[in-house]
């Protein structure tokens, strides 16, 4: 199971969003791109962005990077 909830994450990726603004993430499977992107990377070499255990999997920092605020999901107009 995911720690923390799909919900959590996409309240805390849409939390910059001003009231009447379009959310930057929809869905799960936004959420699921997105950290699964990232963990790519942090196998590739890439250092993780906050403090972690190394013992942790790439995935589960990259939700934790996403939970903290040490990434962000940028919409495809923002690219």
């Amino acid at each position: 199971m995911l720690h923390p909830s799909y919900s959590d994450l996409m309240k805390v990726v849409n939390s910059d969003c001003e009231p009447g603004e379009a959310k930057v993430v929809n869905s799960r499977y936004s959420i699921v791109m997105a950290t699964s992107r990232r963990a790519r990377q942090i196998i590739a070499g890439d250092e993780p962005y906050i403090d972690v255990d190394k013992k942790k999997k790439p995935l589960s920092i990259a939700v934790e990077e996403l939970n903290q605020g040490g990434i962000k999901i940028i919409s495809d107009e923002e690219d």
